[in-house]
């Protein structure tokens, strides 16, 4: 049976997903049968989340198999094989080294299961079985869409042909990273400045403002080290990060998960801080970008945390209009972070930019047009440690 998608932002699907959503309907259940092997097939496109697994199994491919059966259940960050059997919404996948690749009906893709907070896009989750779910990042992430936009039309859906494993055991995005995400209890030592951007919202300007910054801040004279702490994989982000001089680029791809959503709170504390570990060990300054919004739950808790602000000196906040600038500058300040400056969309128009300086000017929080901070002289007028 095919999906069908309606107008509501609500969808139910037949496993593994919260029983109080209605309106949109999966797949029928796949014919999952006995535990079983299978060979890997001999063409996969791997995707920019598995893209350190892809490394191994070219080196190795007779230790890789398939492991599929109604009694299979996947983990956030395991690695399925699946195979492409409708095209909505994502068209293309992000491959290995951040290329964007067309996806044709029947493709073999490599993916990591997830969890998925996106406003503009969906909400989706790690499904309970290997029954058909979907793609819902480019950059490589299968899950459950339980909710939608009401702009999207419906996630391009995939068929799992089971989990990838190595010698007999399940892959996991986790087994491959090249850095730990070890236990942390504290703020990182002896570290170089440390700047955040947040911002109101997806699609705020997060990613040009702090890509902006590493250009000015480079043009400066710094080696800036550039990373993302939450979010979900997609090599887009540190790319722009990368063009813009940034002597460092990592992510949290780069620690084992495919994306961070509903991961628990100590993880992600200690992500903050091994990345900042990692990002000062060679470098002069260091800039991390916080997915999504404020508001956001992880990210919430996150600002409040005592070990996050003494990791951090200041923020730079993007925002789309002035409405949004002054409440979010001032839950930053409620929190007890020091705000440089507010940027973003908002910049964009001369007079949104007066408005949220208007509104600002009682913070003492200047408003700075985005593409204003590839200015050596503005961007390392900001530091706070000169």
């Amino acid at each position: 049976m095919t999906s069908t998608f309606a107008s509501a932002t609500a969808v139910t699907f037949s496993s593994g997903v919260p029983a109080d959503v209605s309106g949109i309907v999966a797949p029928a259940a796949a014919a999952l049968g006995e535990r079983r092997s299978l060979p890997l097939p001999e063409r996969v496109q791997f995707s920019y989340t598995t893209r350190f697994v892809s490394e191994q199994v070219a080196a190795d491919r007779d230790a890789y198999a398939l492991v599929a059966g109604a009694d299979v259940t996947p983990q956030a960050g395991d690695l399925v094989i699946a195979r492409v059997s409708e095209i909505v919404n994502h068209k293309r996948i992000e491959t290995e080294t951040s290329r964007k690749a067309i996806l044709y009906t029947d493709a073999i893709v490599a993916l990591a299961y997830g969890h998925r907070y996106a406003a503009d896009q969906f909400l989706a989750h790690v499904p309970g079985n290997l029954d058909h779910c979907h793609l819902v990042a480019a950059g490589g992430i299968a899950g459950v869409v339980t909710e939608c936009h009401s702009k999207i039309v419906g996630p391009t859906q995939i068929e799992p042909l089971g989990l990838l494993t190595r010698n007999g055991e399940v892959v996991n995005v986790v087994d491959t990273a090249p850095f730990a995400n070890t236990p942390v209890y504290g703020a990182p030592a002896g570290r170089p400045e440390v700047i955040a951007v947040l911002g109101t919202s997806m699609n705020s300007g997060k990613s040009t403002v702090m890509s902006c910054l590493v250009n000015g801040l480079t043009k400066a004279g710094y080696r800036v080290g550039a990373g993302k702490i939450t979010g979900t994989g997609a090599g887009n982000d540190r790319m722009h990060y990368h063009d813009a001089g940034a002597h460092q680029v990592i992510d949290f791809t780069d620690f084992g998960y495919g994306t961070t959503f509903r991961q628990d709170f100590d993880s992600l504390r200690s992500l903050t801080v091994n990345m900042i570990d990692v990002l000062g060990a060679g470098n002069d300054l260091v800039l991390v970008e916080i997915a999504d919004g404020i508001y956001q739950e992880e990210t919430a808790r996150l600002l409040r945390d005592g070990v996050f602000q003494d990791s951090v000196d200041q923020v730079l906040f993007a925002a789309v209009d002035a409405l949004g600038a002054r409440a979010g500058v001032g839950e930053l300040l409620d929190a007890g972070l020091r705000v440089a400056c507010a940027s973003g969309v908002m910049t964009s128009s001369p007079l949104a930019a007066r408005e949220a300086d208007a509104v600002l000017a009682p913070f003492s929080v200047p408003v700075i047009g985005t593409f204003d901070l590839t200015d050596h002289e503005i961007a390392s007028g900001l530091l706070v440690r000169q």
